[in-house]
C-alpha cells in the first residue's frame, strides 16, 4: 500500500502560490530569510574537498562525477560549505542547480551558501522541497537576466522565496517515506537498466562474432572519412524551448540517440556550434571523453549541434555506410583502440589522431548492407525489449517526480503509512529483481496505463 490509496489531508487551505495552491492547514509558509542566512567563509589552503552542484544529484564530491572541467592551481579563497549547508549555483538555480550539501568542501565562489539560523526545517525535507518539479516555477521567476541561460539568483531573490513548514516530525515521517520510496523505485530502475545492460552485451557479443568472420581488407578510420570534426570546448548554453538541440555524450549510448540526455538550444548558439560542421543525417557521433567509444548515426528531423567531448565523422559514401561503422565500432576492430583509451583510466580519453587512426575493416558496399541487415535482424528482438524497458524507466522517473511533489506539498498525508516503516530502507539486494504487484498496479494507475 506504499503507493497507492495515499490519504489527503482532512483540512486544507488556499494559498496565493502557483506551485502551491493547497496546503494542509495546520503548514506555515515562512520567507527563506527567516530561515536562514548566507555565509562566506573562505578556504585558508584549499585543500578541502572539491564539491560540484548537479543538477540530477545535488551537492556532490567532484570526486563522484565524470566532469572534466579544468581545476584551479589552488583553491585558497574559495568558498567552503558544511553538511546540512544550503548550496546554490545562482547560475543554474533555474535549472535546478542547487541543494543541501552532505559533505564539508570546496564550493565556487560564484555559488550561494545558506545556512540556518535554527533546525526550523529538517535537511532532507528543504533538499527535496526546493528539487521538486513544484517548485521549480519559484526558481526560474526568481533568476533574472536577459539570457535564459544566464539568468541569476541573487541572495536577496533567494531568501525573499516562500517555504512550505510542516511541522517537525511530519517532516521526519516524509523524510522517512520518501527515502523508502526511493530506494524502492531506484531498485526497480536499476534492474531495469542491468536488463538493458545484459541485452546490449549480447547485442555486442553478435557484432563481434559478425565482424570476426569477415574476410575483408583493414584501412584506418581517416581514409573512409570524408572530415572528421571535433566539438567546440565549450558548452553550448541551454535554452529550455530552443527548437535545437546539443548531443551531449550522454545522448549516445549503444548506438542509438537518447534524446533524454540532449538539451535544447536557441538558433544563435547553433549557429555558433556548427561553424566547423553540421551534424546531417548519415553523419556518425562519437564520442571521446566520459565515456569512451559510444557511437550513433545521426537522425533526420531534428537540427543538431555537438555537445562536448564529442566528434563528427561524415564518411565517404561510396565507400562506406553509417550503420556499418557504427556496429563496427561496438563488435570490430574499434574496440581494440577503445580499450586501450580506456585502459588504466577512470574516464578515458581519444585526442583526435587516436580516432583517425583506428582500423576498420572495408567490405564492398554490398557486403557491408548484408551485413548490417543480419546484426539487425538478430537484434531486433533486444532491440524492442530494450524500447519497451527504457519506456518503463521513464514512467518510473515520471512517477517519482510526481509523487515528490505531491508528498512535499501537503497533497498527501503519508503520516500514518511512515509510521509502519523501519529507521532506513532495507538493504537492495542485487538479485531481487522482481517488482511486486502492488508497486506494478499503483505505477500503472498513477500513469494512465
Amino acid at each position: 500500500m506504499m503507493f497507492r490509496d495515499l490519504p489527503v489531508y482532512a483540512d486544507m487551505r488556499a494559498l496565493a502560490l502557483p506551485w502551491a495552491t493547497t496546503i494542509p492547514r495546520h503548514w506555515k509558509v515562512k520567507r527563506a530569510k527567516t530561515i536562514m542566512r548566507p555565509v562566506d567563509i573562505r578556504s585558508i589552503r584549499g585543500e578541502e574537498d572539491l564539491l560540484t552542484v548537479s543538477s540530477s544529484r545535488g551537492v556532490i564530491p567532484r570526486s563522484a562525477t565524470n566532469v572534466s572541467m579544468f581545476k584551479a592551481e589552488t583553491y585558497a579563497g574559495h568558498k567552503l560549505c558544511w553538511p546540512h549547508d544550503l548550496v546554490i549555483n545562482s547560475l543554474w538555480a533555474w535549472g535546478r542547480g542547487l541543494g543541501v550539501a552532505k559533505h564539508h568542501g570546496i564550493v565556487s565562489t560564484a555559488y550561494g551558501v545558506y545556512r540556518q539560523h535554527r533546525a526550523e526545517l529538517d535537511s532532507s525535507y528543504l533538499h527535496e522541497l526546493i528539487r521538486s518539479d513544484r517548485f521549480q516555477w519559484e526558481l526560474q521567476v526568481r533568476s533574472q537576466g536577459v539570457w535564459k541561460s544566464r539568468l541569476q539568483m541573487t541572495d536577496d531573490r533567494w531568501l525573499d522565496a516562500p517555504l512550505l513548514v510542516p511541522p517537525a516530525t511530519e517532516q521526519a515521517a516524509i523524510v522517512k517515506y520518501l527515502d523508502h520510496a526511493n530506494a524502492r523505485i531506484d531498485k526497480a530502475i536499476a534492474a531495469k537498466s542491468r536488463l538493458i545492460a545484459l541485452l546490449n552485451e549480447r547485442k555486442a557479443a553478435v557484432s563481434a562474432s559478425t565482424f570476426r568472420s569477415l574476410d575483408a581488407p583493414s584501412r584506418e578510420l581517416r581514409h573512409v572519412l570524408r572530415k572528421l570534426v571535433d566539438c567546440e570546448h565549450k558548452t553550448a548554453p541551454y535554452v529550455e524551448d530552443g527548437e535545437y538541440w546539443v548531443l551531449r555524450t550522454a545522448a549516445v549510448k549503444s548506438g542509438n540517440i537518447n534524446w533524454s540526455g540532449a538539451y535544447p538550444t536557441n538558433a544563435e548558439s547553433y549557429q555558433a556550434w556548427t561553424q566547423r560542421a553540421v551534424p546531417e543525417p548519415g553523419d556518425v557521433i562519437f564520442t571521446r571523453e566520459a565515456p569512451v567509444g559510444e557511437a550513433a548515426m545521426i537522425p533526420a528531423g531534428r537540427k543538431m549541434a555537438l555537445g562536448q567531448r564529442t566528434v563528427l565523422m561524415k564518411l565517404r559514401d561510396e565507400v562506406m555506410s553509417p550503420q556499418f561503422l557504427v556496429h563496427q565500432i561496438y563488435g570490430g576492430l574499434p574496440q581494440e583502440r577503445i580499450a586501450l583509451a580506456t585502459q588504466g583510466s577512470t574516464v578515458g580519453h581519444f585526442n583526435m589522431d587516436d580516432i583517425g587512426w583506428m582500423r576498420v575493416v572495408v567490405p564492398e558496399l554490398a557486403e557491408q548492407q548484408r551485413v548490417v541487415a543480419e546484426i539487425e535482424e538478430v537484434s531486433r528482438e533486444s532491440n524492442e525489449v530494450i524500447a519497451k524497458t527504457q519506456r518503463e524507466i521513464s514512467l518510473l522517473q515520471e512517477f517519482r517526480t510526481r509523487l515528490v511533489a505531491d508528498v512535499v506539498t501537503g497533497q498527501v498525508d503519508v503520516r500514518a503509512f511512515a509510521a509502519t516503516l523501519p529507521d532506513a530502507p532495507d538493504v537492495i539486494d542485487e538479485l531481487d529483481t522482481i517488482l511486486d504487484d502492488e508497486f506494478e498496479e499503483s505505477l500503472s494507475e498513477n500513469l494512465g496505463e
